[in-house]
């Protein structure tokens, strides 16, 4: 067994996500801030802005783009671009992992959610996380013990390591 406590401060993503993320931030900050000002201005024209539905729901929905808008400035002040990584098995962040845990096997995307297209359900563990830290690095057949977030210690054996493809 390797106990692994290694930690990445960079988000892996691959050229296309960072692209599509610069895209949806420069929208969000330009026509999305505009669009949602004049939605504003709008409604509080239409009166008492205490009854006024359209006022709040613009508001709100102002509250949520600054939110997006921070969360991916955030994410791209500290990013890796790369390349999808090889298919060699080695576990790294971009790959799609099988590991074993509790007698069950589990897949997931090692990385960041933003890496997949959308409409994906594929569950999404973070390089960062004490799992994703764990098992970078490693290849199938490994095991593997990390200490969770409870403090209890878990043991994975790595199965698989394939990269993502969209």
């Amino acid at each position: 067994m390797t106990d692994t406590t290694t930690k990445q401060t960079a988000t892996y993503l691959t050229p296309e996500a960072h692209a599509r993320l610069q895209a949806e931030l420069a929208t969000l900050k330009g026509e999305g801030r505009s669009e949602i000002s004049q939605r504003i201005e709008e409604a509080r024209e239409e009166g008492d802005l205490k009854e006024n539905g359209g006022y709040h729901a613009a508001k709100e929905e102002q509250g949520k783009m600054e939110a997006r808008i921070r969360q991916l400035e955030q994410l791209l002040q500290n990013v890796d671009i790369g390349e999808a990584p090889k298919d060699d098995g080695v576990v790294e962040p971009g790959m799609i992992v099988t590991v074993e845990m509790f007698g069950d096997q589990e897949k997931f995307l090692l990385g960041s959610r933003e890496i997949m297209d959308e409409g994906e359900s594929l569950t999404v563990y973070s390089e960062k996380s004490p799992m994703g830290a764990a098992i970078l690095g490693h290849v199938p057949g490994d095991d593997v013990t990390f200490n969770a977030p409870n403090g209890k210690s878990i043991d994975v054996k790595v199965i698989s390591a394939t990269p993502y493809s969209s």
